[in-house]
């Protein structure tokens, strides 16, 4: 049965307004957390009846936000598995993989505490964290990393390190593509200087080409 003149367009045009929000949203919350849904309305180029058809409210827009970072983040650990390689090329692939997403995402550390809950960022950054501490307890045991914390302490240690650079990006404090923040992080855990800028521009290398090939 041919479809109504008209439907299919109509559900490719709400399908691009939803995104347009969803994008503007992410650039104009990370600005100004306090941003309102009709400020984010005009800065989508919608009316404020479309924006509030694809979201009734702030929570909704948030949420939906989150649904994004968490298929997102969940696409980069699973990107990031490598379990044959060092510990210390892991984790430098590991890390340059979530600097995107949370690059992306950043405006959400502003919004966590007050909008979105504690739980419901913990449970965004589950996959995460569990792949992270899995990678430390690796390379503590093969003598890579300082063994002088527990490794779920030492990746929540580097978690917040990671958080708190993603904070200063956001306040414009910091410009990084995610190189400078992975040698820090190698660092943190306990591999040389020298030897964590020689792993993580080997592993940047690498992932290149194959961001590359996504295009």
């Amino acid at each position: 049965m041919p479809q109504p003149v008209g439907r299919v367009p109509q559900r490719r045009n709400a399908r691009s307004n939803r995104a347009r929000i969803l994008a503007t949203a992410r650039q104009e919350l990370g600005r100004n957390p306090d941003t309102t849904l009709e400020e984010l309305a005009r800065a989508s180029g919608v009316v404020r009846r479309t924006l509030f058809g694809h979201f009734p409210g702030r929570a909704a827009l948030l949420e939906a936000l989150a649904e994004e970072a968490a298929e997102a983040l969940q696409g980069a650990v699973a990107g990031a598995a490598e379990a044959t390689e060092p510990a210390e090329r892991a984790l430098a692939r590991f890390s340059l993989a979530m600097w995107p997403v949370g690059d992306r995402y950043r405006m959400l550390l502003a919004l966590a505490q007050r909008d979105l809950g504690v739980e419901r960022v913990a449970e965004i950054l589950e996959p995460a964290r569990v792949r992270a501490t899995a990678v430390v307890e690796r390379g503590q045991r093969d003598g890579v990393f300082h063994s002088h914390l527990p490794p779920a302490v030492l990746s929540a240690a580097l978690e917040a390190m990671a958080l708190a650079l993603l904070e200063e990006v956001n306040t414009g404090a910091l410009e990084d593509d995610g190189t400078r923040v992975t040698v820090t992080t190698l660092i943190a855990a306990g591999v040389p200087e020298e030897r964590a800028g020689v792993v993580v521009e080997e592993v940047a290398a690498s992932v290149a080409p194959e961001a590359g090939g996504d295009g």
